[in-house]
């Protein structure tokens, strides 16, 4: 064991080497978890979570502009027209 490194210094690289090797044996697995296809007895066509339809399409809303309201629309519309 060398004089000039402390015990502290030691037991810090040896941790370091532990956390790397756990995060790489993470990776490993996250890699090999997402590239496996997904499990055959679910269905293609269902999206992750499955969830169910809506029964019905939500209802429009509709608000009425006053006269002001839909000049200053007009304007807006015409700002965004510039280049």
């Amino acid at each position: 064991m060398p004089e000039h490194v402390s015990v502290l210094q030691q037991i810090g690289v040896v941790m370091l080497a532990v956390a790397t090797v756990a995060w790489v044996a993470g990776l490993i697995r996250l890699v090999r978890v997402v590239a496996l296809p997904p499990p055959r007895s679910v269905p293609r066509s269902l999206p992750l979570g499955s969830l169910p339809g809506q029964a019905q399409a939500p209802a429009l809303e509709s608000v009425p502009l006053t006269p002001d309201e839909q000049d200053a629309f007009a304007v807006l519309i015409r700002q965004f027209g510039r280049p």
